[in-house]
Formats: structure tokens, sequence, C-alpha cells
């Protein structure tokens, strides 16, 4: 027993230097996190997560809940395609609060969104292809960061909305929102509706499919 500590502090001496090194660049590490976080909640600012909200109108109403949240890294699967992320939703204005990626990457971007939405209906499309009952409704996905108006927080968000619904927000009716806080979501929406029309790219079609 002697022999084997001696031979683990003979080890320790030996590399003595890289592990005060390892345990210096962690000590950095986790110092920074904890400022990051405090910078960000004190902004309200979580460039880190990613939002899935539904938007749909109730009774000329727009109405909004969030479906999920989960980390960048979590849905983009790579850590450059994140922090580009991260780094276009910090770039969004209240004019446009749609993330202004490289047109020739967004897809990209889109098709990983599409795949976590997937994943989460995939019972209802299981039981579409078994011919079971099921419904089965269209929608529209967009990646914002909204930043204007009445928001507590910022947030890289998955703007789910049927296409139909989104044409109406162009148009001339009438739509309040459900909230003293919705009218910057409103405003969003409304930016969407415009360039869904000029900029089809920012957007990608998905069915969404739940049990009858």
């Amino acid at each position: 027993m002697q022999e084997v500590l001696q031979q683990i502090w003979v080890h320790v001496q030996d590399n003595l230097v890289k592990i005060l090194i390892g345990l210096i660049f962690v000590g950095v590490g986790w110092w920074f996190g904890q400022r990051r976080a405090r910078h960000d909640w004190k902004r309200q600012e979580f460039f880190d997560r990613l939002n899935f909200s539904l938007n749909w109108i109730e009774d000329g109403k727009l109405v909004y809940r969030t479906l999920a949240e989960k980390r960048c890294e979590e849905v983009f699967l790579n850590a450059t395609a994140a922090e580009e992320i991260r780094a276009a939703a910090k770039a969004t204005t209240p004019e446009n609060s749609v993330l202004p990626l490289p047109k020739e990457h967004y897809w990209n971007y889109l098709n990983a969104v599409l795949n976590e939405l997937s994943e989460r209906f995939a019972e209802g499309n299981l039981r579409r292809e078994m011919g079971l009952p099921t419904r089965t409704i269209p929608y529209v996905v967009c990646l914002t960061c909204e930043c204007a108006g009445e928001l507590r927080t910022r947030k890289i968000r998955v703007m789910i909305i049927r296409e139909q619904v989104l044409e109406t927000l162009n148009g001339t009716e009438a739509i309040t929102p459900e909230n003293s806080r919705g009218g910057t979501r409103l405003a969003t929406l409304r930016q969407l509706a415009n360039r869904y029309k000029t900029h089809p790219h920012e957007f990608l079609s998905v069915e969404l499919s739940l049990p009858q």
C-alpha cells in the first residue's frame, strides 16, 4: 500500500504544473461563467435560450404560449452554429426582429428547429403514417429576437404560426393583444407577415400532427 501511495505522490509531483494550470483554467472559466450569468440576469438577456412560441388569433385577440424552451446547443448541436445564432440575436433591431443570419446558412438553422419539433410531435407523425386518427395542421416557423416595447426578457424565439393567420396579420382586420405586454409580439408578427413575402428564405413550413 505504501508503494502505491508513493507512486501516486511521484506522479503528482511530475505533473504538478499541469494540474495547477488545469485548476487555474477551471477557476477562470467558472469565474467568467458566473460573471456572464449575473450580467444576463441583470439585463434580462438570455441569448443562450431558444424559446418555441406558438401564436394564434382567438376571438380577435392575439394569443401566444410557450411550447418548449431549450439551450441553443441542444437544438443546433454545434458550438459554432449556436454562437452564430447568439450573435445574430444581439444584432436584431426594433424595426426587424428576424435573426440576420447568412442566407446560405438559413435553411440549416431552420432545419434544426424542424428536427426538434418533429421529435416533440413524433407520436402524431407515427400515428399519421399508420393511418390512425390524427389532425395535421401546417405552420410557418421563423427565428426572431424581440428587443422593443414592453418586453421583460430578451430570448431567441422560434415563432410558430399558421400561414393564414400570418396573412391575416398583414391585412386590415382589427386584432388586439390578449395582455398589456402583447403589443410587442403583435408588432413582431406584423413584421414577419411582411418579410414572409419579401424574404421567404427566413421561413420554413412544417406540418404538426396530434392524435385525435
